[in-house]
């Protein structure tokens, strides 16, 4: 593994990072409770990833260079492996400012072997163990991103594969950046006006369901169809999606699976109908939360969810959302969506978070005001900057630590590397949505899918791990390391 610095390190870069230093960020939003006023986007950005769709500007200044490092040719290098993912078009290098000093991010896969370079970022959805740079060089980290579930790669879900890693910026609260509240903006956008109760009890007069589906991306690791179908047999649910499909969208616009991601007002103002939204995530992993949950929250209606088994730890208040997990059956959950609907006194309860003084959770509203990035806030870097910065102040500490250690060996001994743990990803392996797994036949799909691709991951994983260790990038080839682990597990 790349030699890098200790937990100590990353303590003493503590809040130094990013931009915290110069004071970036809205007064509004930093104050306890966030109470700017939320305007709707027009294009939509809010449930739009900023690092996979959308420009992004260079890094803003937020600290001084540091004596001695003035010349770009003297900096530290940021080399993003990941094709595609470079905030600083049209260029292929661009010098950064950060909190504790300058670096340069290249795209240009020439400085791989360059000393300079000393951090290598890769973007999570595209990275594969048999394209992974070797041999790796012993003076670089190798740093994620990767805001995604373990639907893009399932190679990162275990220990072999996230271990490859020295920093990390995942949705989990855990990793080194956090970004479990990407798909947030602040607690002004979950206090947008609810529709009165009258219009919604006109929408079911007009023979609409109490509960919507809206999901076009079918047959995920989380199985979510198998519930839905299954919660169908109890409850009247309106599917508007691909999937599970029994209504079509009142225009054409609107049916583009496209448009069913963004913040368009006319679709807004559809959903916002209904009392109910099934939000179930594509996978199940600690703090991974999208739009999914967010969007019903902020348009007034309750989500009926199931994805992050740590949901709780997030919420405005400790009654504003309905978890599936917690009944027994989907017959059982239906009969308390049945009692909801027909009680409003008892489903107001759940919007209570929408009044003054409503979100009462601590724990949510120290994390919006003191994480270093924000969501289409003109005053903080996006996350894929944030992360950029966050990098390059831990190689320039590390740059120093190494120095100090030169001068004097006996006062500053060498640094252990630091590494990610799995609780910076804290995916399970994939369950049915429905049922139990030795009931669901072998030819069934989801289990042929996500079963396979989750311990294929693990192979995957191992097999890289092996060929670093060893140092063998010529005389034989990941898919040789792959194939010996897949005949052992086989004899198992």
């Amino acid at each position: 593994m790349a030699v890098g610095p200790t937990g100590a390190v990353l303590a003493f870069l503590g809040v130094l990072s990013v931009c915290a230093a110069s004071g970036y960020g809205s007064a509004a939003e930093k104050e306890a409770g966030g109470e700017a006023e939320w305007a709707e986007p027009w294009d939509g950005a809010v449930f739009r990833p900023p690092s996979a769709l959308g420009a992004v500007g260079v890094t803003r200044s937020c600290g001084t260079p540091r004596p001695g490092r003035e010349e770009a040719g003297d900096l530290p290098v940021l080399l993003w492996w990941s094709p595609g993912l470079f905030p600083h078009f049209p260029g292929d290098s661009e010098r950064i400012e950060c909190a504790r000093g300058a670096c340069v991010a290249s795209r240009n896969r020439r400085a791989l072997r360059d000393s300079r370079t000393r951090a290598l970022l890769f973007y999570g959805t595209d990275f594969r163990a048999s394209d992974a740079p070797l041999p790796r060089l012993a003076h670089q980290s190798w740093a994620l991103l990767h805001e995604e579930s373990p639907l893009n790669n399932f190679l990162l879900s275990h220990g072999p594969g996230i271990r490859l890693f020295n920093l990390t910026s995942t949705f989990s609260r855990h990793s080194d950046y956090p970004l479990s509240l990407q798909w947030l903006p602040g607690t002004a956008y979950l206090r947008r006006p609810v529709l009165p109760l009258r219009e919604r009890a006109e929408w079911r007069r007009r023979g609409y369901a109490p509960l919507l589906y809206l999901q076009s991306h079918c047959d995920v690791p989380a199985d979510r169809d198998r519930y839905v179908r299954e919660l169908m047999r109890h409850i009247p649910v309106d599917s508007y999606g691909k999937c599970l499909q029994n209504r079509e969208l009142p225009t054409a616009r609107l049916q583009d699976t496209a448009t069913a991601t963004t913040e368009d007002p006319e679709l807004l103002a559809f959903l916002s109908r209904y009392k109910f939204h099934l939000a179930l995530e594509n996978a199940i992993c600690n703090d991974y939360m999208t739009e999914k949950l967010w969007r019903p929250m902020h348009l007034g209606a309750v989500p009926v969810y199931r994805g992050s088994p740590s949901v709780r730890d997030w919420m405005p208040n400790n009654h504003s959302v309905i978890l599936i997990d917690d009944f027994e059956s989907p017959q059982k959950l239906a009969e308390f969506i049945d009692f909801l609907d027909k009680n409003d006194e008892e489903y107001m309860k759940y919007l209570a978070y929408k009044q003054p003084g409503g979100i009462t959770n601590q724990f949510l509203l120290d994390s919006l005001k003191h994480r270093e990035w924000g969501v289409n806030d003109p005053l903080l870097p996006n996350y894929l900057n944030g992360f950029e910065c966050f990098v390059c102040d831990y190689e320039l500490a590390r740059l120093d630590a190494e120095k100090a250690h030169a001068a004097s060996p006996g006062d500053s001994p060498v640094l252990e590397p630091h590494i990610a743990q799995p609780s910076h990803m804290d995916c399970p392996v994939p369950t049915p949505g429905f049922g139990n797994v030795e009931e669901i036949p072998e030819n069934d799909s989801w289990k042929e899918m996500w079963l396979q691709d989750y311990w294929q991951g693990l192979d995957q994983g191992e097999a890289l791990t092996a060929m670093i260790h060893n140092n063998e990038t010529e005389q034989r080839t990941f898919w040789d390391y792959l194939h010996e682990i897949f005949m052992k597990r086989q004899h198992l």
